[in-house]
């Protein structure tokens, strides 16, 4: 099974820069399409960066050119690098792997159902 656990949420400051992780429990992590999403109070949930299993990845318009999307398969961690954060973007973020047999979530070409329990960034002006 998928395990996912993130972390690096916390407070910065508007234009600040932040490093989420998304730590994956399982051996096969390099075969998954993974993916970070936000959701706010109440909204969908948004995908805003992803990188499929041939290594190519895909950005929310709303966050391209100011989030990078990486993984490094030997200590199976999924990374997202966010700089420019603005006071909207103060919400939960999530990791997520591709389910493609059960998932409901399509983002980037991939249907996600695996998902971690999040971590919250807050952005102050």
């Amino acid at each position: 099974q998928v395990q996912l656990v993130e972390s690096g949420g916390g407070s910065v400051q508007a234009g600040g820069s932040m490093r989420l992780s998304c730590s994956v429990a399982d051996v096969t992590f390099s075969s998954y399409c993974m993916a970070w999403f936000r959701q706010a109070q109440g909204q969908p949930r948004e995908g805003i960066a992803s990188i499929q299993d041939d290594g190519e990845t895909t950005y929310a318009d709303s966050v391209k050119g100011r989030f990078t999307v990486s993984e490094d398969n030997a200590k199976q961690t999924l990374y997202l690098e966010m700089s420019n954060l603005k006071p909207e973007e103060t919400t939960m973020y999530y990791c997520a792997a591709e389910d493609s047999t059960y998932g409901r979530i399509w983002f980037s070409g991939c249907n996600f159902g695996y998902w971690g329990q999040g971590t919250q960034v807050t952005v102050s002006s």
